[in-house]
């Protein structure tokens, strides 16, 4: 493990996100970057994007097979488009697959994730590394 990952332990998340959960989901999803605890992230909004996937995963809006086959074709079309796919925008592709279930399960529609991928932006800008990231109204009414 590098030094710049964390586990969801050191980042504080196991009182949001049961281990049992994260563990089943690295065993179910391959290529999760892992160590022997389980998964490891290189930045909190990481974390947060795995564990807004567990949740909407315990809610039954996918099943894990439904996910890896999302993931690996956001993961291969990022290829196609030159992705060094190197481990570091794993979760880049990570978000684009959640972001295609949720518009797919007409959780809600395009224009609002993109609102949101926009104000999450925006929040992680302004948030020191290793605090955890928190939207605030003002994140939706910034413009790039």
């Amino acid at each position: 493990m590098d030094p710049g990952s964390r586990s969801l332990r050191s980042l504080g998340r196991d009182d949001q996100l049961g281990t049992e959960a994260a563990r089943r989901a690295t065993r179910e999803v391959p290529g999760i970057p892992r160590d022997a605890e389980g998964p490891v992230f290189r930045e909190p909004w990481e974390a947060q994007a795995f564990a807004m996937t567990l949740a909407l995963y315990e809610r039954k809006m996918f099943t894990w097979p439904e996910w890896a086959a999302t993931l690996a074709e956001e993961i291969k079309r990022a290829q196609g488009q030159g992705d060094p796919d190197t481990g570091e925008t794993y979760y880049r592709h990570w978000l684009n697959a959640l972001e295609r279930l949720v518009a797919q399960k007409g959780v809600t529609d395009a224009a609002t994730l993109a609102r949101y991928q926009r104000a999450w932006d925006h929040a992680a800008d302004r948030t020191p590394h290793g605090q955890p990231i928190e939207l605030q109204p003002h994140d939706f009414h910034h413009h790039d």
